[in-house]
């Protein structure tokens, strides 16, 4: 169909990977860290997810099956939601600055951001990308996929609520008022 939709997510991806890796290299000394087994219980669901997305179609049929037809239009809206989410989510990062990590922990110095995309919702890195594996499994439709995008988001959502826990405990007053705010992922819905 379209290779410049196409096009369009997977540099979306090749831009969003070595970003994230070379900024995790300029963060703030960790002093809290999550166990290990609590660590799983959003790692798991969360590789199983990325792989659905990306390659569940390999599993065969019934994986492989398409849910929606592939058209122009869907790739090109596909490929519009990716560049936002991949936009959201570099203005996240970029806001946090050195107190992001990829796990539960606390931060040397750790600050409370509600700037910038944290004033929409609390967790707009996994906003913006969620939408940016939705643009993904928009490009194929699926049905691994799909289920792929389940399980990311049951991975997001057990993340949040340990890194909610976590800044409760480090900023109880200051996060209690920030959750009565602002939404967890989609601004003034969820």
């Amino acid at each position: 169909m379209d290779p410049l939709a196409e096009n369009i997510i997977s540099a979306c991806w090749g831009i969003f990977i070595p970003v994230w890796i070379i900024a995790s290299l300029f963060t703030k000394r960790t002093v809290f860290r999550e166990s290990g087994p609590r660590r799983l219980l959003y790692i798991l669901p969360i590789l199983l997810g990325w792989y659905l997305v990306f390659r569940g179609y390999r599993l065969g049929s019934p994986f492989s099956n398409q849910l929606i037809p592939e058209t122009d239009d869907l790739l090109g809206a596909a490929a519009i939601l990716c560049v936002c989410g991949l936009a959201f989510c570099l203005w996240a990062r970029a806001v946090l600055g050195r107190n992001w990590s990829g796990t539960v922990t606390l931060k040397e110095d750790h600050e409370l951001i509600v700037r910038g995309p944290y004033h929409l919702v609390r967790h707009p890195i996994y906003t913006g990308l969620l939408a940016m594996l939705l643009a993904t499994w928009m490009e194929h439709s699926h049905i691994a996929g799909l289920i792929g995008l389940v399980f990311t988001s049951v991975s997001f959502w057990i993340k949040l609520r340990q890194e909610e826990e976590v800044m409760h405990k480090q900023f109880p007053d200051q996060y209690a008022a920030y959750q009565q705010r602002v939404k967890r992922l989609i601004p003034f819905v969820l």
